[in-house]
């Protein structure tokens, strides 16, 4: 009789230890970046990037559980990335998608409605993949113009606002600006600016995870 009363209760703890488990195991998340050469570590080695810092971060606090792709191309506009996603989508299958473009758009000085319609695009494309969208919002250089430059930026905030992704105002926030964390072109982040861009980011990711 015993014997039976600790089997019951062994079968109840293994039982209970399963269903604790089980939600750790499913909650493994695959991020996917699609960016432009800031997230692609242009002018760096690809392991100084803050994406590739962001997969070791993520492994010394979730041990294999979350995976990060970087689908970031160098000098990527929306329009590019619009015509990639579809594949992106299909081959990695991520739960989360991190849009970070519009910088090279802005450069080009793209109609800020085109941009617009492009980055609206890009997040319903990924929701309806069953993917959290999170946009990284960008700031373009004064000398565009007050009604430009205001017209750019606020168009981050109309797509994350009417499609319910959420929204990190200014990525290059603390970086942008700084000589010593840019590279001699004043427009790509140096090596030491990475650690800044995957902190600021971080906590909009975590919590999403």
């Amino acid at each position: 009789m015993q014997n039976r009363i600790q089997k019951i209760r062994l079968c109840s703890y293994l039982l209970g230890l399963s269903m604790c488990l089980s939600p750790m195991l499913l909650a493994a998340k695959t991020i996917m970046v699609v960016g432009d050469s800031i997230s692609a570590g242009y002018g760096m080695n690809i392991q100084q990037g803050w994406v590739h810092l962001l997969q070791k971060r993520l492994d010394q606090q979730y041990p294999k559980q979350h995976k990060v792709v970087n689908a970031s191309v160098s000098g990527e506009t929306t329009s590019g990335a619009l015509a990639r996603l579809p594949k992106l989508l299909q081959s990695h299958r991520p739960d989360i998608v991190i849009i970070e473009l519009g910088g090279n758009d802005g450069l080009r000085g793209q109609p800020p409605a085109l941009i617009e319609k492009n980055l609206a695009q890009l997040v319903q494309k990924s929701q309806q993949a069953k993917a959290k969208v999170i946009v990284f919002g960008m700031k373009i250089p004064p000398n565009y113009g007050t009604a430009y430059s205001k017209a750019f930026e606020q168009n981050y905030k109309i797509v994350s606002q009417k499609y319910n992704a959420k929204l990190l105002p200014f990525f290059m926030q603390g970086v942008a600006g700084q000589k010593t964390l840019m590279q001699k072109d004043q427009i790509h982040p140096n090596a030491k600016a990475q650690p800044i861009l995957l902190n600021t980011a971080y906590p909009m990711i975590k919590s999403s995870l």
